[in-house]
C-alpha cells in the first residue's frame, strides 16, 4: 500500500501533463482492477493503469535515452531551429497545440527557413522540411525510405480500417491500382449531373432559409452536409441528408468533432506507439472503453460509427447491383469499384476488410478537408466583396438560362479556377504530413543554409527512424517561390503566367505546384473529386447568394486539418456568415 500511495500521485501528475487533464473523470473508474489486473483489491483501475502508464513512460525514457546515448553524434546537429520548450516534450506540444502549432510554423518559416530542426521527447531531432528539392526527394525520389509513420499508420488502421492510409508499399499500390479508374477525369465527368442536383437542392433550402430577409448561417454546417451528400450518392450511391431544412445531420456532426477530438490521440500514438501492440485488439479495446476520457469516447463512437455505415453501404451497393439498379446520371464510384474489383486477379482483388477502409477512408477524407476547402473558400470570398462580385459574373455569365453549366465549360473558368487554386494554395486544410526513414539516407536543398558552425551546409544526411514534418503550407506559402505577399489571399495571381521562381521550383505536388495534395505514390488519390465538388457548389451558392462577414471573430485552428470557430477560446467547429439573396440588377 505504501507502494501504491508513493506512485499514484506521480502518476496522475505525469498523465495530467501529457493529456493535459481538460476531460479526465475520475468518477468513470470503478473498483474492477482485479478482473484485468493482478492488483492491489483496494486499487481501482484508475490506479492500476496508471502505474502501467508509469512504467511503460520509464521504460520509454530509458530506450529513448540508450538510444541517444548509443547512437554516435548526431547528424542534424548543425541544423538550426527553434530551441525545444521543455526537455521533456521539446516542441511537440506547440506543434499539435491548435494556437501554438501557427506561432511554431511561422517562427520556422520566417527564422530558419525552408527546413530547421526541432525536438520531440526527450531531445529527439526532427526535421521541418518544405524545400522544393528536398520533397522531390521525400515524396518521390526515394519515396519508399520515407514512409508513413508508425503513429500515423496504427491511428489510420484504428479509425478507418485497411484502406488507403494504412497500407504501404506493394500493398498500397495494389490498392491504388484497382483505385485509379475510378478516379480518372473520365468518370468524374459523369458524376457532374449527380453533384449538381445535390448542391441545388442545397441552394433551395437555403434560399427559404433567408427569403424574409438576410441571415446569419453557420455555412461549415452545410458545407459539411453538402460534402457528406456529395461523396455519398457521387461515391456510393448512398443518401446521407435530404438537406430539405436546416436540422443537424448526426452523421455530419459526428464527423465534424473527429479532428478536435483526435489530436491529442494522435500525439499519444507519436509518443508511444508500442501501445497498440498490448494485448489482444479486444483486450485494447475493453481498456479504452474504461478509460475516463471524453476524447477516447468520441473516437470510438465515431470509428464504429464509420464501421457501422461502411456495411450499410456496401450492403447497399451490392443490392442495387444484383437488381440492376443504375442511376441515369452514371454509376457511382463504388459500384464501378466493385466490378473492377470482380474482374481483376485473385492476388490483387480488395478483400471485405480492405473494401470497408476504402469507404471509411473516403467518407472522411473526402468531407472533412473539401468541407474546410469550401468554408474557408466562402470565408474569404466574404471578406473580399470585389472578389466575390467578379467571381458571381464569371459564373452568371457562364449559366444558360439559369442551367447547371457543362462540366468541361465549368472546369475551365479562370476565376473560379484561381480561387480554388488561391485557396488551396493559402489555406491547405492539411498542413503538415508526417514521414520517418526507414534507412539513413541524404536530403539535399536547394539552396544551402547556413549551420549552427557558420558552414553551408548543401544535403544533410539522416539516420534510420529520423521524424521528417513535411510543411505543406509552409511550402505553398513560400516567399522564395510565390513572392512577398505569398502569405496573401489573391486569386488574380493565377490568371497570369506564374513568376519563374514558380515553375523553377519544381514543387512536386499533384495539384497546380501546390502540396495541397501532396504527390507521389501517396498523393491524394480523390482530388479531380474534391476540384469539381469545390467547384459545382462555388458556381451554385455566389450565383445565389451574397456572403458577408458576421460580427463575431473567426478562427481558424491549427490542427492536422484545419477548423474554424467563433474566437480563439471556443473548440466547437463552426463559421457563421451573413447570408442574403443575390438580386441581379437589370
Amino acid at each position: 500500500m505504501n507502494r501504491t500511495f508513493l506512485i499514484s500521485p506521480w502518476t496522475r501528475k505525469v498523465t495530467n501533463y501529457l493529456f493535459q487533464h481538460e476531460d479526465f473523470d475520475g468518477s468513470h473508474w470503478t473498483e474492477t482492477a482485479e478482473q484485468l489486473f493482478f492488483l492491489h483489491p483496494t486499487m481501482t483501475l484508475y490506479d492500476g493503469l496508471l502505474q502501467c502508464a508509469a512504467i511503460g513512460l520509464v521504460a520509454f525514457v530509458i530506450s529513448h535515452v540508450a538510444k541517444r546515448a548509443f547512437s554516435g553524434r548526431s547528424t542534424l546537429k548543425n541544423i538550426p531551429g527553434p530551441p525545444p520548450m521543455s526537455w521533456i516534450t521539446g516542441n511537440m506540444r506547440q506543434l499539435y497545440d491548435r494556437h501554438q502549432g501557427w506561432d511554431l510554423e511561422m517562427d520556422i518559416t520566417e527564422n530558419y527557413g525552408p527546413v530547421a530542426k526541432f525536438h520531440g521527447l526527450f531531445g529527439e531531432e526532427m526535421l521541418f522540411v518544405s524545400d522544393p528539392v528536398a520533397l522531390q526527394t521525400i515524396i518521390l525520389k526515394q519515396q519508399p525510405i520515407f514512409e508513413e509513420s508508425p503513429a500515423f499508420l496504427l491511428f489510420a488502421k484504428m479509425f478507418f480500417g485497411e484502406g488507403l492510409l494504412s497500407s504501404l508499399g506493394e500493398h498500397h499500390k495494389s490498392q491504388r491500382k484497382i483505385l485509379n479508374p475510378v478516379f480518372s477525369t473520365n468518370h468524374i465527368r459523369l458524376l457532374s449531373p449527380t453533384f449538381f442536383r445535390i448542391v441545388n437542392k442545397v441552394r433551395e433550402t437555403l434560399t427559404k432559409e433567408v427569403s424574409q430577409g438576410p441571415k446569419e448561417v453557420d455555412m461549415l454546417d452545410w458545407m459539411t452536409r453538402t460534402a457528406l451528400e456529395l461523396v455519398g450518392q457521387g461515391g456510393f450511391g448512398y443518401s446521407f441528408d435530404s438537406l430539405e431544412d436546416d436540422t443537424p445531420n448526426q452523421f455530419a456532426e459526428t464527423l465534424k468533432d473527429t479532428v478536435p477530438a483526435v489530436g491529442p490521440i494522435y500525439v499519444i500514438l507519436v509518443f508511444f506507439p508500442w501501445i497498440t501492440k498490448i494485448g489482444s485488439a479486444k483486450f485494447r479495446r475493453r481498456i479504452l472503453e474504461l478509460l475516463p476520457w471524453k476524447r477516447m469516447q468520441k473516437i470510438l463512437e465515431i470509428s464504429d460509427m464509420l464501421d457501422r455505415t461502411g456495411r450499410d453501404i456496401l450492403t447497399h451497393s451490392r443490392e442495387t447491383m444484383s437488381n440492376g439498379d443504375v442511376p441515369e446520371d452514371g454509376r457511382d464510384i463504388l459500384k464501378v469499384l466493385l466490378e473492377a474489383n470482380q474482374t481483376t486477379g485473385e492476388s490483387e482483388r480488395l478483400s471485405e476488410k480492405e473494401l470497408l477502409g476504402q469507404i471509411s477512408t473516403l467518407l472522411f477524407a473526402a468531407m472533412d478537408t473539401t468541407s474546410g476547402a469550401l468554408a474557408h473558400a466562402l470565408h474569404m470570398l466574404a471578406e473580399r466583396p470585389d472578389v466575390q462580385d467578379k467571381l458571381r459574373q464569371e459564373i452568371l455569365q457562364a449559366q444558360e438560362q439559369g442551367e447547371d453549366i457543362p462540366f468541361d465549360t465549368l472546369m475551365n473558368l479562370p476565376y473560379l479556377e484561381a480561387v480554388c487554386r488561391e485557396t488551396l494554395r493559402v489555406h491547405s486544410p492539411v498542413t503538415t504530413l508526417l514521414r520517418r526513414t526507414t534507412q539513413e539516407t541524404v536530403i539535399p536543398l536547394s539552396n544551402p543554409i547556413r549551420g549552427n558552425d557558420g558552414s553551408l551546409v548543401k544535403d544533410i544526411p539522416v539516420s534510420m527512424n529520423t521524424d521528417i514534418h513535411i510543411g505543406i503550407l509552409a511550402c505553398n506559402r513560400s516567399k522564395a517561390i510565390w513572392g512577398e505577399d505569398s502569405f496573401e489571399w489573391k486569386p488574380e495571381r493565377f490568371l497570369s503566367p506564374l513568376p519563374q521562381t514558380v515553375t523553377e521550383a519544381r514543387v512536386p505536388g499533384v495539384y497546380s505546384n501546390l502540396m495541397s495534395f501532396l504527390g507521389g505514390g501517396r498523393a491524394c488519390i480523390g482530388f479531380k473529386f474534391s476540384q469539381l465538388e469545390m467547384k459545382v457548389v462555388l458556381s451554385v451558392l455566389i450565383s445565389a447568394f451574397r456572403f458577408e462577414m458576421p460580427e463575431q471573430e473567426i478562427y481558424w485552428n491549427h490542427g492536422g486539418i484545419q477548423y474554424p470557430t467563433v474566437g480563439r477560446e471556443s473548440d466547437t467547429p463552426k463559421l457563421p456568415l451573413r447570408l442574403s439573396l443575390y438580386k441581379q440588377v437589370s
